[in-house]
């Protein structure tokens, strides 16, 4: 997916829930829009100050709030004590989480989707949403 086609997914659903759109709000969708990341409040200021040095961390921090109530963004947080986001993904991925180094990989698996149900099923239940979040160290190369 391109920049401009997420971009245009933000502003859609900002335009869609009725939002009105500053330029600052604007910036921030558009930063959010081109991460490949999951970042968090003080990175998505420190990339947002970089287009409008206008913009204060606490502009970020109501935009941010804004765009989660309003379920155009997600927010995560991965076990290191601060809030990460991401734009409401088209569809569902889980995520695998280096501890060492914060990297956030997004992967999906059609054999932990039907495990998932298949436990849920055991158990009674009808499975009808979920997060997986997998936290891990890389391995060491073993030629070292």
């Amino acid at each position: 997916m391109t920049n401009e086609k997420e971009l245009s997914a933000i502003e859609q659903a900002c335009a869609t829930k009725g939002m009105r759109m500053t330029e600052q709000r604007r910036v921030i969708a558009r930063v959010l829009g081109s991460s490949q990341d999951h970042p968090d409040v003080e990175e998505l200021y420190r990339r947002a100050v970089a287009i409008d040095d206008k913009i204060s961390i606490s502009t970020v921090y109501r935009t941010v709030k804004l765009f989660e109530d309003a379920g155009i963004i997600e927010r995560h947080d991965f076990r290191e004590g601060r809030s990460r986001y991401e734009q409401v993904p088209d569809e569902h991925h889980d995520h695998l989480i280096d501890v060492n180094s914060g990297t956030v990989i997004e992967f999906r698996s059609e054999e932990i989707e039907r495990l998932q149900e298949e436990i849920a099923r055991r158990h009674g239940f009808k499975l009808v949403g979920h997060r997986l979040e997998l936290y891990a160290v890389r391995l060491k190369d073993k030629s070292s």
